[in-house]
């Protein structure tokens, strides 16, 4: 299965509490994910083509498509799998993590799923773009979805010859991702705080993921499925995981899986994980390019 790591970036680790972001596809595949953990963090599940069979220990059972997400919380330990459904069905979809304030790390695991999700329309002098506001605020219109505070991501469709500006919260740093196979735009760009407005544009029409947030300040640390605040957190959820007694009762058991039908955890680095301290975020002036790309 295809699969391209957006984030974690050696430039920018984090966009606001946005940690972690892999773009699956497009490509013809069976996508068949047996149980795995996670701790401290949400995931969001957002296809672009292709239907994904979620179920997880909190005892969802749900089909995702295409403009619809899929959010789990999983707080003190949670399990979950994922299967495409069909044979060899075009896959292409987003999966991010966004980092769980400190105070929620040990927070009981939920799920949710959003159908509905309001859409900002902007117009412009030769196009537009539609956005579809997939969590946090954009354009006057804000998504359902269960997340902190200080955080907006987007799905944003432009109009050929689109060029427009969309008022962003200045408080938030930024990070624009292409998600068309050919697109033309870099596959990553960052802004860092201070800014009101984005200009989006392209020539020939595009869509685009838009991610913003408050730069995070805490610590942190990431080894394989699992968000901690050192390396003994982490530490420990890799050998409560390990455990089947300490896995069934931190991490529960997925319905409609056997009990060795898991991924297991690979082995601790040699040395000592350390976190991830936040960079220092240079304000970007207006006009001036994004800080990577």
């Amino acid at each position: 299965m295809s699969v391209q790591r957006w984030l974690p970036h050696r430039e920018v680790p984090t966009v606001g509490a946005w940690c972690f972001l892999d773009r699956i596809g497009p490509q013809r595949v069976d996508m068949r994910v047996q149980p795995h953990p996670h701790t401290a963090l949400q995931t969001v599940t957002w296809p672009l083509s292709g239907e994904i069979h979620h179920r997880d220990s909190v005892g969802s059972d749900v089909v995702v498509r295409p403009g619809e997400l899929n959010l789990m919380t999983a707080g003190r330990g949670v399990s979950h799998s994922e299967f495409s459904l069909g044979e060899q069905p075009l896959q292409h979809a987003v999966q991010l993590w966004v980092v769980l304030p400190r105070e929620q790390d040990g927070c009981a695991p939920r799920f949710e799923q959003q159908r509905e999700l309001p859409v900002v329309e902007v117009g412009g002098a030769r196009g537009g773009v539609r956005a579809t506001v997939l969590v946090g605020s954009l354009g006057g219109e804000t998504s359902p979805a269960g997340v902190a505070p200080g955080l907006v991501g987007a799905d944003v469709a432009l109009d050929d010859g689109a060029d427009v500006e969309v008022q962003v919260d200045p408080a938030h740093e930024h990070a624009l991702l292409t998600l068309d196979p050919d697109g033309g735009l870099p596959a990553l760009g960052h802004w860092a705080p201070g800014r009101t407005s984005l200009r989006l544009r392209h020539a020939d029409g595009a869509r685009q993921l838009l991610l913003g947030g408050v730069p995070t300040t805490d610590d942190l640390v990431m080894f394989w499925n699992f968000i901690g605040r050192t390396h003994e957190d982490v530490a420990a959820a890799r050998a409560d995981w390990e455990d089947p007694d300490a896995a069934a009762e931190r991490f529960g058991r997925v319905p409609g899986h056997a009990a060795a039908e898991r991924i297991p955890a690979p082995p601790l680095p040699p040395v000592r994980l350390t976190p991830r301290r936040p960079r220092p975020r240079r304000v970007v002036e207006p006009g001036e390019a994004p800080a990577f790309s």
